[in-house]
């Protein structure tokens, strides 16, 4: 009995180990398991933060490749095909005057600050550029260009090219001459604007032609000279000098010719034959608004120079807001590279008026 009851007790102490044994066995099982299940997990989540990192690389660098794209594509529409922003110089103007043609290096406002008939302003800012679309591109607005043609009345022959061109030009007539009132009137009827071209008396004593105004005259025969000229070649809308660059230095008779134009209601555009001008210190001294030549067209008579002198007056309209240039009937290459080239200007944006257009009266 008592070896009975011994060998039952050890056989119930192996059965104990046995089921510990068991238990921890198990117990090693779970942990095990949920150590490869933590594992797993740890993986998954490495993977997924990757794969997040990844795909924000991936889309900031289409963001980047397309901004640029739409950067150079607006910068490539609104690039001004002709050789641009050539800085100005001094340039001679011998066949029209024998003078020299100053372009100014750094040009003032072609617009002296005060209106006619008030009192002195500010300077007057032209608006800003506006994006336009326009046949499907996007173009910018560069500002306003002002073409004038100079020395009609010659002959009809020269003058008809400019009147075919389908813009607003300002085209000055000389008085005295054969065609001097048929030129005004073929202008008037193609829908130009008329100046009187008035001729006055320059620094190298060259001839002024017939009408002309000389130092030393008194403010009536100057009057008188400046009646007789509107009367033949009228109506017109304003005056500009041929030659001259002695009379625009004269106070007296430019007070005299700019009072004149105040009180009959006609613009004054200062050629600038001669860089000593007084004629804008004087008008904002009256209180009279006028406007400046920036650029001579065709101081060299052909295709190349004439794109040169052009592309000086686009680069100022995109910095100032506009810019004035002055060519000549005589020019025989003139009309036909306005008649090419305006047309791309206007789809570039540029606006084309005429000298009096930005002569504004208040």
């Amino acid at each position: 009995m008592k070896k009975q009851a011994v060998i039952s007790k050890t056989g119930n102490l192996q059965k104990k180990r046995t089921h510990y044994a068991g238990a921890a066995q198990n117990k090693n099982k779970k942990q095990a398991k949920t150590a490869k299940t933590q594992d797993k997990n740890v993986k998954r989540k490495s993977f997924d933060v990757f794969h997040a990192i990844f795909l924000t690389g991936v889309l900031v660098i289409i963001s980047v490749c397309v901004s640029l794209a739409v950067i150079l594509i607006r910068s490539g529409m609104n690039r001004v095909s002709v050789s641009e922003y050539v800085l100005p110089g001094e340039t001679i103007d011998a066949q029209t005057t024998g003078e020299p043609a100053f372009v100014e290096p750094e040009p003032a406002n072609y617009i002296t600050d005060q209106p006619l008939h008030t009192a002195p302003s500010p300077a007057s800012v032209v608006s800003t550029a506006v994006p336009q679309r326009v046949t499907e591109q996007l173009i910018e607005n560069s500002g306003t260009l002002v073409f004038v043609i100079d020395d009609a009345g010659n002959n009809l022959r020269e003058l008809e090219p400019f009147l075919k061109i389908p813009v607003p030009l300002t085209i000055a007539v000389l008085p005295g001459l054969p065609y001097s009132a048929e030129a005004a009137r073929r202008i008037r009827a193609a829908g130009k604007e008329v100046f009187l071209h008035q001729p006055m008396e320059a620094i190298g004593a060259q001839n002024p032609g017939p009408g002309a105004i000389y130092s030393g005259m008194s403010a009536e025969e100057i009057r008188s000279i400046l009646e007789r000229n509107v009367a033949e070649v009228g109506p017109i809308a304003g005056i500009n000098n041929h030659q001259g660059s002695k009379i625009t230095m004269d106070s007296g008779a430019v007070e005299t010719i700019l009072a004149f134009c105040a009180e009959n209601n006609l613009h004054f555009l200062d050629s600038r034959t001669t860089a000593e001008s007084i004629v804008p210190a004087v008008a904002q001294k009256m209180g009279i608004r006028i406007a400046e030549r920036n650029v001579f067209i065709d101081n060299e008579n052909d295709r190349d120079s004439m794109l040169h002198y052009i592309s000086t007056a686009l680069a100022r309209s995109k910095e100032y807001g506009s810019a004035v240039m002055i060519g000549h009937v005589w020019s025989g290459e003139l009309a036909p590279l306005l008649a090419e080239q305006i047309p791309l200007y206007v789809k570039k944006g540029y606006n084309i008026k005429t000298a009096s257009d930005i002569i504004v009266k208040r």
